[in-house]
């Protein structure tokens, strides 16, 4: 009987420890997004909540073409600096893991893949896309073969691959990668790659696994996260820059306004994020901070347009200029900046035009002009005519009432004679 007891006393202790399921924290790095800062502070951010949760495991869901090699390294430092086991599932099937993918891939101490999926070609490239100089291709592609090679070493993984898709831009499918020991397993969905890492010891760090059938939450990326991954295009920055100039120049010359100054700020703020976020050329501001002032300029001098045209080369060479030093995905199109360009000149061609029109327009409200013509009495004395309120005062002392129709005889200073007309 005192056995039954004790054994019942020992069920209710751990019936709740093995009652608990583990949890899983799904990162789901989406086919659209690339490696830039907006998604590596999103990652990291979902990596230390998955510590800080106390979650079994992190899987970074990952399916990326690449991107900037320093928000790549930061993610894979904070894959390393983990204190959970963190796996990279290359997934869904049509996935792929290419460039900056590899590393985030090799850094992890589960690398799994989808049956369909791929991953390499991994060779540094040049600022527009092309291929760097020769040395400094050397010195770039030593540099991040070295690195990967690394990676892969240290997680038991052979690191023959990994440095031929540094080097030859080598890309490899799942079947593949798995019997050349590049990855540790394939897996068609996630909750079986779970249920295929049940006793699992991960490499260096010695964890093991006990992931079956645990309880898997998605994290993906919100509505704020892709909104700034949006706004970090070169293009939407140029724009942005130039709406935020243009507007808080308005506001200054034409105070009271509100909503272009309200708005330009918007815009300038949004813009200079984006400069802090990508590599940008100051040359570039500057020019297309004088193209702005060459126009302003314009308006008040006359210079016959010669202002205007130096303003708009300074502004399609600065905006040309102004992500010279991003890697080839953050470059701008270049027809859409002559087009651009094109259009504000037409546009500053069409504005100047009509304000030397108008300038040159004779006074149209003399009040000779107005003699004879007719109006209403209003309230107060003031008479309506021509579109304009007038002081007025009846010619022979005549009652005024508000609807009378009057006739204008002349005017004394500002202040009309007019005499009855009839209401």
């Amino acid at each position: 009987m005192r056995g039954f007891l004790l054994l019942g006393a020992l069920l209710a202790l751990t019936s709740p420890a093995a009652a608990a399921t583990p949890k899983v924290l799904a990162i789901h790095f989406a086919p659209d997004l690339e490696v830039n800062p907006v998604t590596q502070g999103w990652v990291n951010h979902q990596l230390q909540r998955a510590i800080d949760g106390h979650y079994a495991a992190a899987v970074i869901v990952l399916d990326t073409p690449g991107g900037l090699s320093t928000s790549m390294r930061k993610i894979y430092q904070k894959e390393l600096a983990s204190k959970i086991p963190v796996i990279v599932y290359v997934a869904p099937d049509g996935a792929r893991a290419g460039s900056a993918g590899l590393w985030i891939a090799e850094a992890a101490d589960v690398l799994a893949m989808a049956p369909q999926t791929n991953i390499g070609a991994s060779t540094p490239i040049g600022i527009g896309g092309g291929d760097l100089d020769k040395d400094l291709r050397k010195k770039a592609i030593n540099d991040a073969a070295a690195s990967v090679v690394a990676l892969a070493k240290s997680h038991g993984r052979d690191p023959t691959f990994p440095e031929r898709a540094v080097r030859q831009a080598d890309s490899i499918p799942a079947p593949d990668a798995l019997q050349q020991h590049v990855i540790d397993v394939i897996a068609p969905t996630l909750p079986a790659l779970l249920q295929k890492l049940d006793g699992f010891k991960t490499k260096p760090k010695g964890f093991v696994l006990h992931l079956s059938g645990s309880k898997i939450v998605n994290a993906k990326p919100g509505f704020f996260t892709r909104l700034l991954n949006t706004l970090i295009d070169p293009n939407i920055l140029s724009l942005l820059f130039l709406a935020g100039i243009a507007g808080i120049g308005f506001e200054i010359f034409h105070p009271g306004v509100v909503l272009p100054g309200a708005l330009g700020a918007v815009s300038l703020v949004t813009a200079l994020y984006g400069f802090s976020v990508l590599p940008v050329s100051w040359a570039g501001v500057a020019l297309i901070a004088l193209a702005v002032a060459l126009l302003v300029i314009d308006l008040h001098v006359t210079s016959h347009g010669a202002l205007t045209v130096a303003g708009l080369i300074c502004l399609a060479v600065g905006s040309i200029m102004l992500f010279q030093n991003a890697p080839a995905p953050y470059h701008q199109s270049r027809a859409l900046i002559i087009g651009f360009a094109a259009g504000l000149g037409a546009l500053w061609v069409f504005a100047m035009t009509k304000a030397l029109q108008v300038r040159r327009r004779p006074v149209e409200m003399d009040p000779h002009r107005i003699a004879g013509a007719l109006g209403e009495v209003r309230r107060d004395g003031l008479v309506f005519v021509n579109g304009e309120l007038w002081q007025a005062r009846s010619a022979h002392g005549e009652q005024l009432h508000p609807g009378d129709r009057v006739r204008v005889e002349g005017f004394d200073g500002l202040i009309l004679t007019v005499h009855p007309e009839g209401t």
